[in-house]
């Protein structure tokens, strides 16, 4: 009796091995399904950097406000009836230099 408690103990333990540690396994499971969501997490990114990209074409395409917008920014255009003024931070005075001496 006690041979059929051990041979049965064994067959469990051989039926369990591939549950837990097998191709189809648990562990493997727990793992794929990080891997997706960490897949999901960045097209949900790009997903949305993708909608601001589209958005801004689509800006470009239709009006002339975004493309005078992007062209004073970037490249400095000046309306030939305005003013351009350039304001300078002021920076602090630098410390005086030391004399040096012994």
């Amino acid at each position: 009796m006690r041979i059929l408690a051990i041979v049965l103990g064994a067959l469990l333990l051989l039926i369990q091995y591939p549950l837990w540690l097998g191709k189809g396994s648990w562990m493997r499971v727990w793992d794929l399904e990080h891997q997706v969501d960490d897949r999901r997490r960045n097209n949900d990114r790009l997903r949305a950097r993708n909608q601001a990209l589209d958005a801004e074409v689509r800006d470009l395409k239709q009006g002339t406000d975004a493309i005078e917008e992007r062209a004073r920014y970037e490249l400095g255009m000046v309306k030939p009836d305005e003013i351009y003024f350039q304001l300078l931070k002021e920076q602090p005075p630098a410390p005086a230099a030391k004399p040096a001496g012994p």
